[in-house]
């Protein structure tokens, strides 16, 4: 029978490629983590790490194991806290993962109607953006991973077929311009009419729909600078060095001191959700997590 601290420590190993890290990230000795190894690979019945010298790698037995891994601890773990809830255990944890301009606006204001409800769940909080946050909480890294996908992008039908979706908004995409630009003072802009314009972009995958966008409206952006961090592209634009296309909830977190915004003509909007796993979902913590942010995102509703 596989145990699930066994399926852990498999996970450990795999993921820092020694017994001796996995058991630093464990918080236990390397020989606890080689006897528990030994133990795994004898119920099994079949080798799951090749050792040579100080290295070792995963046999095709082992990477199948680890591949699994992560929906079984999130199935264990699923049926641990809803056990604990019914029991009358008034506690829970939740790994939150979210983009930063989700952590600056959303996050902060369902985490402490969270805690007000339920003062005994904690909650942690980890940055990144999707795909990357997808990603964790398919490896069993995160519990909740705030995420965004823009309307009508290539393959975004399916992308999350197999995670529980919780739609929270849609977030409009507005252009940023200098504040002494020609287009400042105007209602709104066509796409094109930037298209002579040096560009700063921003996150990777907002960096890839504005080139989209773009294309679509005829021409390819000239991108002078590329930044993750949104402060940075509204402090380029202020100083005049370019214009820039981003998200509502992007503005709202910083200001805009020497830029302007103006609505984007046609809209552009990319949906915001909160994703977890099946098993997760019926977790009460997480549930109570997923509520409070669709809450939240309800407040900024137009």
């Amino acid at each position: 029978m596989i145990e699930a601290r066994h399926l852990r420590v498999l996970r450990a190993v795999a993921a820092t490629g020694s017994f001796s890290a996995a058991g630093r990230e464990l918080g236990c000795t390397q020989p606890a983590v080689s006897q528990q190894m030994k133990a795994l690979e004898a119920s099994v019945g079949t080798p799951l790490l090749i050792r040579s010298g100080r290295e070792m790698r995963l046999t095709q037995a082992g990477e199948a194991l680890v591949r699994h891994a992560a929906g079984i601890i999130a199935g264990l773990t699923a049926a641990e806290e809803e056990v604990a809830a019914i029991a009358g255990l008034r506690a829970g944890r939740v790994r939150l993962v979210s983009f930063p301009s989700g952590s600056s606006t959303l996050v902060p204001t369902a985490l402490a109607a969270l805690r007000a409800a339920h003062p005994g769940t904690r909650v942690s909080l980890e940055e990144a953006e999707p795909p990357q946050s997808v990603e964790m909480l398919r490896e069993g890294d995160c519990d909740v991973a705030l995420a965004f996908r823009y309307e009508g992008a290539a393959g975004g039908g399916d992308e999350w077929e197999d995670l529980v979706v919780r739609p929270l908004l849609r977030d409009r995409l507005v252009a940023l311009v200098p504040e002494r630009h020609r287009l400042a003072r105007a209602g709104s802009v066509a796409i094109g009419e930037l298209a002579r314009e040096p560009w700063i972009a921003g996150c990777p995958r907002c960096r890839g729909q504005l080139v989209e966008v773009c294309e679509g409206a005829g021409f390819t952006p000239r991108i002078d600078f590329a930044t993750d961090d949104y402060p940075a592209v509204v402090g380029l634009v202020g100083a005049g060095l370019g214009v820039a296309v981003l998200p509502q909830l992007a503005i709202e977190s910083v200001r805009p001191r020497g830029a302007r915004t103006v609505t984007l003509e046609p809209a552009v909007r990319r949906e915001i959700v909160a994703l977890t796993l099946p098993d997760l979902a019926q977790v009460p913590a997480v549930a109570a997590t997923l509520d409070q942010l669709e809450r939240a995102a309800g407040r900024k509703q137009p």
